[in-house]
């Protein structure tokens, strides 16, 4: 029986439109070297994992060649880019998870060392910060860090609640109509930058 990991990249091939030629739908010229491919069925879920026509990437060092290459647009379209082409996969939230979070230092002197599904490591900072995103209807926090050059990595439930255990308290002034006002945040240091988590309400 033919293994359905044995996925490699050669046999990605970018999805044509019927009753239109490949080069017609597929090819069209994007620099001066590389060209647009178009869409390939390849697949990344919301929990990070891989898929090439409905199966999954079973082949780890595939899936590492694969995020080494891949890019965002303005857009928010996800490729993976080559020197002489690009192809268009779909991804359902970010490309990346988050699985493991350690710490160095303490304070504002912390450091937080991500690795992601992919074991690719990053320390958030001003250029690589954490974010949280709230949804509208339950509340319910959602937090990302990014990874490079726009693609992020959702942190896990574990290393969300390893980042909180990790968090402080900080008093913030905002500006409101000539009028300097503070409230209580809470958040975590990174590489001297302050993430805030949360806001912390007032007591009754």
């Amino acid at each position: 029986m033919q293994n359905q990991n044995k996925t490699n990249v050669q046999s990605l091939r970018p999805t044509q439109t019927k009753g239109m030629t490949s080069d017609a739908t597929t090819k069209t010229r994007a620099t001066n070297e590389q060209i647009l491919c178009g869409d390939i069925d390849i697949h990344i879920n919301y929990e990070g994992l891989w898929f090439h026509n409905g199966s999954p990437i079973g082949r780890t060092e595939l899936v590492k060649l694969f995020s080494s290459i891949l890019e965002i647009d303005l857009d928010g379209h996800y490729w993976l880019c080559t020197p002489a082409e690009k192809v268009r996969i779909k991804v359902d939230d970010v490309p990346f998870q988050a699985v493991e979070l350690n710490t160095e230092g303490e304070g504002n002197n912390q450091n937080l060392i991500f690795r992601t599904n992919v074991d690719e490591y990053v320390i958030a900072s001003k250029d690589n910060p954490i974010r949280i995103e709230t949804n509208q209807n339950t509340g319910e926090p959602t937090p990302y860090v990014m990874i490079r050059d726009g693609l992020e990595a959702r942190l896990t439930r574990s290393v969300f609640y390893h980042l909180i255990n990790q968090g402080v308290e900080k008093i913030v002034e905002e500006s409101k109509v000539n009028n300097m006002t503070k409230e209580k945040v809470f958040g975590v240091w990174s590489m001297k930058q302050f993430f805030q988590i949360g806001k912390i309400p007032d007591e009754i």
